[in-house]
């Protein structure tokens, strides 16, 4: 009789995991699906918004007269001010920290209207030519998609982690402006925290950047981001000098994170119409000095001509720290005045003018490998994302072998960096969420 009992209890129990199991399996098919449609939705909004800005705006603005081209990036900054407090008056300049704020908050959530007010304030602010990234509206957009999306699928999603389809699409954003879909996964997970990775996201994260970067190529192609010229090859010789590369671009990167933590608080002060003009001066006269120095029109866009015009061997090494100072002035100075637009790209501008600059005084025949273990140093050291820094290097090059010096030089700038990053809205892991103050 005992024996019967028994035999009965685990058949119900069996019985029992087998529904729950069940019930997994199709709960899991469902978030990947719910994963896939944000990351082609986001691929879609990011390749409508980069071929609006890029080949639209910018490619008219840009045959304009110099004095022209000087004056319109602080009219874009006035633009996307009133925009913003026309569309919606609460909406912030953020768009990363906007992301990272609704990661660890659970009461600050994402919501339509802000992503209007911040899409259409962003297309001011670089359209008209302002140095920032398209990366950071591309990343809330993407989150912002898939919070909402969460939100309408609550049984879906009962007994998960709310930010499931927030990461996912933070991923998907990434992933497509960038044409790196690893880079986006990698980054979302990483970017939250100071130290560790967010958990019990990766399979959504990786199903909608994959997504999301096939939209995006099947509209804007698939050319790389940085087609690098040059050797590829390494020797041990080299990892020691990526070390000290990584070095001394964490103490740029630390620098940098300085002054735009210094930039978002003014860009939180009163009287902001007065900050944007402020700030739009400040940009006419950097584009100016950058057009004395070298002809060309290097303060402008989010920087991909800057890195060109690094790679190639023979600038002076004093030409190149008065670029790399200026076009950081000019980055903190469009945050400031209240830009809407990322600042993972003049990380990468950063990156790839220090590693110029050291490789023109240490080997000036072949500076390319100096050049990407900057970027993956300075970007890995500015936003605490050594891993995506890396990631992002191999994929936007097409140089898997930059990987292990890139390694070393991201961990040496991450040892630099010390506490420090360009947002105060990442936090260590296991701490309770409190923003850091500037």
């Amino acid at each position: 009789m005992g024996i019967g009992v028994a035999v009965n209890r685990v058949r119900m129990v069996l019985s029992d995991r087998g529904g729950e199991l069940k019930e997994l399996a199709t709960k899991s098919h469902q978030v990947v699906t719910l994963a896939a449609c944000v990351g082609a939705a986001t691929g879609l909004f990011v390749a409508g918004f980069d071929r609006l800005i890029v080949e639209g705006i910018l490619a008219h603005v840009l045959r304009l007269r110099p004095w022209l081209i000087a004056l319109l990036p602080g009219c874009g900054l006035v633009a996307a001010l009133f925009i913003r407090r026309w569309v919606d008056p609460t909406a912030t300049p953020a768009t990363a920290d906007e992301y990272l704020h609704a990661f660890h908050d659970s009461q600050h959530d994402l919501r339509w209207r802000p992503l209007l007010a911040r899409t259409l304030a962003s297309v001011a602010t670089l359209g008209s030519g302002a140095p920032m990234g398209l990366e950071g509206p591309s990343l809330y957009t993407g989150a912002t998609i898939g919070n909402r999306l969460q939100q309408r699928f609550p049984r879906t999603f009962k007994g998960s982690d709310r930010r499931v389809l927030m990461v996912a699409g933070a991923a998907a954003g990434v992933a497509a402006i960038f044409k790196a879909p690893a880079t986006g996964v990698v980054f979302a997970l990483e970017v939250p925290y100071q130290d560790d990775l967010a958990r019990r996201m990766l399979l959504p994260a990786l199903v909608a950047a994959g997504t999301g970067y096939l939209t995006f190529a099947v509209v804007n192609g698939t050319d790389p981001l940085f087609p690098i010229t040059g050797s590829a090859a390494f020797s041990v010789r080299d990892v020691l000098g990526a070390v000290v590369v990584g070095i001394i671009a964490g103490i740029g990167a630390r620098a940098f994170a300085k002054l735009l933590r210094i930039a978002k608080k003014i860009a939180t002060m009163p009287r902001p119409l007065l900050i944007a003009i402020a700030a739009g001066c400040t940009l006419a006269v950097t584009f100016a000095l950058g057009r004395v120095l070298t002809g060309q029109s290097l303060m402008m866009t989010s920087g991909y001509n800057v890195v060109a015009w690094a790679a190639v061997p023979g600038h002076s090494i004093p030409l190149m720290l008065a670029i790399l100072v200026l076009r950081s002035l000019a980055t903190s100075a469009a945050v400031a005045g209240g830009g809407v637009g990322g600042v993972f790209i003049p990380l990468v501008v950063g990156g790839a003018l220090t590693g110029s600059i050291i490789g023109n005084a240490v080997h000036p025949a072949d500076i390319t490998l100096f050049i990407v273990i900057g970027v993956a140093a300075f970007l890995g050291a500015g936003y605490r994302v050594p891993l995506a820094a890396v990631m992002f290097v191999a994929e936007t090059t097409g140089r898997p072998s930059f990987i292990v010096p890139g390694l070393f030089a991201a961990v040496a700038a991450e040892l630099m960096m010390g506490t420090a990053s360009v947002t105060r809205y990442q936090k260590p892991m296991n701490l309770p969420f409190s923003p850091a103050k500037d």
